[in-house]
Parts: structure tokens; sequence; C-alpha cells
């Protein structure tokens, strides 16, 4: 695959991976994450906070997944909604993979046209994997990701903490699956199961 940004691309620690390049062209199944900037300008601006000390490397779920939390300059909107007895009847659900190569699993959301405009989040979450991981997990899929950065964008998640919030727990499981399934093959944790389940029963995404 051609590189994602050209010969700039080589010269950045952290670039797009193609996994994540749904959420610049409106393909994203998360719909309302879609980012509203080119992916040039998205990691010209990540990897300047990145190199000033303002957004850090923050620990993820596995020693090769890492965050940057960064203030929302791409005027991304809320991606995430609590659920009350006012908007629970709202919620759909149905079998999902996020690209043709995965197994599709069974997802819940409220559809963005039936609650409007969530407005902009103040942040973004912007998850990388180590480009190790990236590399093991495109061998099981035959895939390549064009890039030698020691960094690969793989989502970048709106909301409104500088801080991570519990991955789904259909998430954890595809994880768990390994990465001929499009997971990542970390094994489940219970005790961050069971945070995931508490944050989620609550809330539920929005696309």
């Amino acid at each position: 695959m051609a590189s994602l940004s050209g010969s700039n691309q080589g010269q950045r620690a952290i670039v797009v991976d193609p996994f994540c390049v749904r959420q610049f062209t409106g393909n994203s199944a998360d719909a309302g994450g879609a980012i509203g900037v080119s992916i040039e300008d998205f990691e010209a601006e990540v990897n300047t906070l990145f190199e000033a000390g303002s957004a850090p490397l923050v620990n993820g779920y596995a020693p090769f997944c890492k965050h940057v939390f960064v203030p929302n300059f791409a005027g991304v909107r809320r991606t995430t909604m609590e659920i009350t007895s006012e908007n629970e009847g709202l919620l759909r659900s149905g079998y999902e993979a996020r690209t043709e190569k995965e197994l599709p699993v069974l997802n819940r959301w409220f559809p963005k046209e039936s609650v409007g405009d969530t407005g902009e989040a103040k942040y973004l979450d912007v998850i990388l994997y180590s480009r190790e991981q990236i590399r093991i997990e495109n061998a099981a899929m035959g895939e390549d990701s064009g890039s030698d950065a020691p960094w690969g964008v793989v989502s970048v998640k709106p909301q409104d903490v500088d801080y991570e919030l519990p991955m789904q727990p259909i998430t954890m499981m595809r994880n768990a699956l390994g990465a001929e399934h499009g997971g990542s093959g970390v094994a489940l944790d219970a005790a961050a199961y069971k945070a995931s389940a508490d944050f989620w029963n609550k809330n539920a995404p929005v696309k």
C-alpha cells in the first residue's frame, strides 16, 4: 500500500494507519466520529503536539497500545450518549464487522438521525499501536500498512475527558480471538471487562 502522507510520513513518529482511514473518508461505521480535516493536516497537528510535550504517550490496554489526548482541533462530534428512560427506545442492534475480513459481532447503538446533533467533543483520544503490532496483525490479514513510522493511529475517539474511556466488551472479546479474526490477541482481563460492562450498560455509541 502506498504511503498515506507522501514523503512526510517517514519523518513523523505518528501516522494514520490504513485501518483508521475510514474515519477520514466517511466510511466509518461510527459515522458521527468522522474527522473533518485531511490525514495530512491531522498527522501534522498531532505530531506537533506530541513533539512539544503537550500530548505525551499514555499507556493503553497492552504494551503495544498507547494513547495521546489532544484538544478536538478537527471538529469531531461526540459519538457516545448516556442511556436514559427517555431515549432507550431509540437503541438499535445488529451484527457488524469493521472490515470485510473481520467476524461480525453484536453491537447496539443510537442512530444519529434519531438523536440529532451531539455537539463537538472537547478532546480526541488518539489510539496508537506500535509498528511491530501493526505488522503482526497485517500479516495475519494479508495486508501491509506501507509505513515504518514507530506509531500508527488505529482509532480516534471524540470525548469530553482527557483519559481513556472503557473499551466496549465486544471489542475485548474480539481482541481475545486473535489477529486472524481481526483482534490483537490480548487475553480478556476480568476486572477490565467488568468495568467496561458497567460503563457500556449505561452508555451507547451514536452512529
